[in-house]
């Protein structure tokens, strides 16, 4: 790779700066594009009159498209320069965002949010590749740190972004928004990133694409549309899973076997990038399906509107912001294995808080552990992002933040199969187990006050005594996925004993 954007040496404190603002634009763009629409998704449904299921393919195609895609990117960025590929998509998704705002079918929207992600889906990992090398080694930590607040914010602030704009003007802001963002990111990556590529870039490997494309996109789907589908009862459902595990198969014995595949076999001989993206796996198991988790909590059963699940929930992007500055200045002076040890156990901790959630209670639990859960998450997530590059060659970079992203997703797309899968499994188990003591019989059911309000003898009362009943078996399901959060959190503190210590200057060398 040649000029500044590669290595960062050439480049002046105000280059550096203005890359640095451009890129995370692109990101904080894409970011933010992940969750802004979900809140907006009953007024498309509306507008566009949509089922259900038709309407949950506004997500899906987007999500599939995006998971497609990730892994293409670093090949494309060899193939044809980072700069024309940064371009062409932060170019291409504003353009498929003004046209999703301008949509009124179901097919177009669909169709605009499939080129969404088609074009989104380089945005992160090559933002990421372009940051580290713009800065020395030592200033690693810090770049992650600002990357990380982008990624992070993104998911955190979408769904109060989204609410508001939707409430205030339509559905159809929560896509305009992008355009001046698109547009001061074009800008800003025309004027001041160089060109870099490879002089020879590698064959394109179709079977390994072709095969990892159908892995990763038949599981997205299997996870998407599985709890509309009832899982396996669902002949869908099967089909998508034999295809994701004998395409799977057949990715990893061809790229174990084959001279030259998709996925370069040098990222796996390094311990430390294979171990931080398993590692980011979890993480985004965890933070997705918590991110998930609370909005609806809020929402569904304790009746918050939207703006104000907004205001309740922004303490964790605060808390994940800070966390991030702080390890930005203390990541050189204090192993990072123990900054991530650290944030896991603030996360643990903030998770078993959650557990405690009632019906009865204010707003200072969800604010206080939003905090704490949002300032661990910040400790993980910067000093694991500079780890898994730590050892990799430079001109592994790219394609190896394309998996990192992409094993990021994957891993919030389960944690957010599961927790839904859970919570409505339990609610209905949790229903049946306490409806089964509402009968006459029972003394709390003669107790004056209790009568007059859930009269057995009235359809009112029946009604009234079932909504109450529901509502507290929905809150248990909720805590009992809390529980799971946790235990996944603790579940992956093994895994720091697999990651090295980085040296503070990283080895060029090539790996072979």
């Amino acid at each position: 790779m040649a000029g500044p954007a590669a290595s960062g040496e050439e480049l002046t404190g105000f280059q550096r700066a203005m890359i640095t603002v451009s890129t995370m634009l692109a990101t904080i763009m894409q970011a933010l594009d992940t969750t802004i629409a979900n809140v907006a998704l009953p007024h498309i449904q509306g507008s566009l009159s949509a089922s259900q299921e038709q309407i949950a393919w506004v997500l899906t195609s987007y999500i599939v498209a995006a998971a497609i895609m990730t892994p293409l990117t670093g090949w494309l960025a060899d193939r044809y320069g980072r700069k024309r590929v940064f371009l062409v998509s932060v170019v291409g998704f504003t353009i498929a965002s003004a046209l999703c705002g301008l949509a009124f079918t179901l097919p177009e929207i669909v169709l605009y949010r499939l080129l969404q992600g088609i074009c989104g889906a380089a945005l992160v990992p090559l933002s990421q590749a372009l940051l580290l090398d713009i800065n020395p080694p030592a200033k690693h930590g810090q770049a992650m740190a600002i990357w990380g607040v982008g990624i992070m914010i993104g998911p955190i602030l979408g769904p109060a972004l989204g609410g508001w704009l939707t409430d205030n003007y339509s559905w159809r802001w929560v896509f305009f928004i992008n355009l001046p963002v698109g547009v001061l990111a074009v800008l800003g990556i025309m004027t001041f990133v160089t060109e870099s590529k490879t002089a020879k870039p590698q064959s394109f490997d179709f079977f390994g694409f072709t095969t990892l494309s159908l892995a990763v996109g038949a599981t997205q789907m299997l996870l998407d549309r599985g709890e509309i589908k009832d899982w396996f009862g669902s002949t869908e459902i099967v089909i998508e899973a034999v295809v994701a595990v004998t395409a799977l198969y057949l990715f990893i014995v061809h790229t174990a076997t084959a001279r030259r595949s998709f996925l370069s076999r040098a990222l796996l001989k390094d311990r430390n990038f294979v171990a931080s993206t398993v590692f980011m796996f979890f993480v985004g198991v965890v933070l997705y399906g918590t991110l998930t988790l609370q909005p609806q909590m809020l929402q569904g059963i304790l009746g918050y509107p939207v703006i104000t699940t907004g205001i309740v929930t922004a303490p964790r992007g605060i808390g994940t912001m800070v966390a991030m500055m702080i390890v930005g200045r203390v990541i050189q002076r204090v192993d990072s294995r123990l900054i991530i040890l650290f944030g896991l156990v603030l996360t643990a901790v903030s998770l078993w808080q959650m557990t405690g959630f009632s019906l009865e209670m204010g707003m200072g639990p969800i604010i206080t552990t939003g905090l704490l859960q949002g300032f661990g998450l910040g400790f993980v997530f910067v000093p694991l992002s500079t780890i898994t590059f730590a050892t990799l060659a430079p001109q592994y970079r790219t394609e190896g933040s394309s998996i990192f992203s992409l094993m990021r997703n994957v891993g919030s797309s389960i944690g957010i199969s599961i927790v839904e899968a859970m919570l409505t499994e339990k609610t209905q188990i949790l229903h049946a187990h306490m409806i089964e003591q509402v009968r006459p019989d029972n003394p709390l059911m003669r107790d004056p006050a209790f009568a007059h309000s859930f009269d057995l003898t009235t359809r009112a009362g029946i009604a009234a005594i079932n909504a109450m009943v529901t509502r507290q078996a929905s809150m248990l399901a909720y805590l009992n996925d809390f529980w799971l959060m946790m235990l996944v959190t603790v579940g992956t503190l093994p895994l720091l004993l697999l990651l090295r210590r980085p040296k503070n200057a990283v080895r060029a060398t090539a790996m072979e």
